[in-house]
């Protein structure tokens, strides 16, 4: 909804909107202040006068900001607003023993805003239709706008807290998690927080073990794959007890000699991509990949976006994929494992059954007898369903028998 240009008219009404915001009474400001205050812990920030200053500056400006943003893109999406001022403020927060919980104060804010602009709303149109849509439009842009402030100031406190505890780990992830939101953090402060560039190819990769596997095994592994690939630089974050988002400034590593050096540990890729998109994208494919391989199972221990990419654009109904590998397979799918995977190596071997008998270490006979087996058990002959029935046999093999 925040992605695409609103109607003109809606447009229009914003615009006319957020002149009024910016031209309010002194009355309105006074009441965004004191609703600013009124969140959990905020009396710590009433009784310092330097604190209040910057809260409630900061607070004027995230609605200028918001305001600004509105006229130049209605109902868009709306960039968190970055300062120096908001960091030194969260640094103080934190010195003073205060968490995420202080955050709260935007949420009072943010209902207070929404009365004093349904008020605005209301005196722009007496079209029914109209009010509805602008209402729907900015009831939207304002939360999304303060869920993405608060989200990324409490990334901030975990920097704040963590450079007060030396978690270089916390810094890195809260850092990382600005730059992942889009965040406007530049490339310079990015460099200098994280140690690592974000121009260049990326490649990310999400390393995981079980419960039991420590963070120091999966960063072994990940010095494994850069030993294997010549690669000289990495970033690392810890992004949970048993689980690391690694990037590496390439455009291909091999996860096989860490796997294989490495019990327990799985590492999913994402597509190798180009500076801070790239750092991104490939980021958010990596994660895909590794839900992809939790799910699977088995011995797989690998996954790249590639090979999934399929099986991604194929998820976003669960119901109708069950129903379409169902269909396509019918009683392929209860017979004998070793059938199915032989039908689906014999498509990535382009349909060649010696080929498909050196990949799984078999007679080819064995292959031609399976692959004969699978069309006896396909409800459609292979040779009018050819498509469909890979399709599947790929769906199967990454998420599993249906039911």
């Amino acid at each position: 909804m925040l992605d695409e240009p609103v109607e003109p008219e809606i447009a229009e009404l914003i615009r006319r909107g957020v002149q009024v915001v910016l031209a309010a009474p002194p009355e309105w400001a006074q009441a965004l202040d004191e609703s600013v205050l009124q969140g959990t812990g905020m009396d710590v920030v009433a009784e310092d006068p330097e604190l209040l200053g910057i809260a409630m500056a900061t607070s004027t400006a995230n609605i200028e900001h918001w305001a600004a943003a509105n006229l130049a893109a209605p109902g868009l999406r709306v960039s968190v607003r970055a300062s120096d001022d908001t960091e030194i403020f969260v640094r103080d927060l934190v010195r003073r023993g205060m968490d995420a919980t202080a955050l709260d104060a935007f949420r009072t804010s943010q209902n207070v805003a929404w009365q004093l602009w349904m008020q605005i709303c209301f005196a722009l149109t007496d079209d029914r239709d109209l009010l509805r849509r602008l209402l729907e439009v900015t009831s939207t842009s304002i939360a999304t706008y303060i869920d993405d402030t608060v989200r990324s100031l409490a990334e901030m406190i975990d920097v704040a807290r963590a450079e007060l505890a030396g978690d270089t780990h916390a810094q890195r992830r809260a850092a990382v998690a600005l730059i992942l939101e889009g965040a406007p953090v530049s490339d310079a402060r990015a460099h200098a927080q994280l140690g690592y560039r974000l121009d260049g190819p990326q490649l990310a990769a999400v390393i995981s073990g079980g419960p039991r596997v420590s963070a120091d095994h999966l960063e072994s592994a990940c010095e494994a794959i850069m030993q294997a690939g010549g690669i000289a630089r990495r970033l690392v974050v810890l992004a949970g007890v048993s689980q690391l988002w690694v990037w590496f400034p390439a455009v291909d590593v091999d996860p096989g000699p860490a796997v294989r050096s490495h019990g327990d540990v799985h590492i999913a890729l994402g597509a190798p991509g180009e500076g801070r998109e790239g750092f991104r994208r490939s980021h958010f494919q990596a994660l895909t990949a590794h839900r992809i391989l939790q799910r699977a199972g088995g011995d797989r221990r690998t996954a790249r976006y590639d090979e999934v990419r399929m099986i991604d654009a194929l998820s976003d109904d669960e119901e109708k994929v069950t129903d379409f590998v169902t269909a396509t397979l019918g009683d392929l799918l209860d017979a004998d494992p070793e059938v199915a995977e032989c039908l689906r190596f014999w498509f990535t071997q382009q349909c060649n059954a010696s080929a498909t008998a050196a990949r799984l270490y078999t007679h080819r006979n064995t292959v031609v007898r399976r692959l004969a087996r699978a069309e006896e058990l396909l409800p459609i002959p292979l040779a009018d369903n050819a498509i469909a029935v890979a399709a599947a046999l790929e769906v199967r093999h990454w998420r599993g028998s249906p039911g």
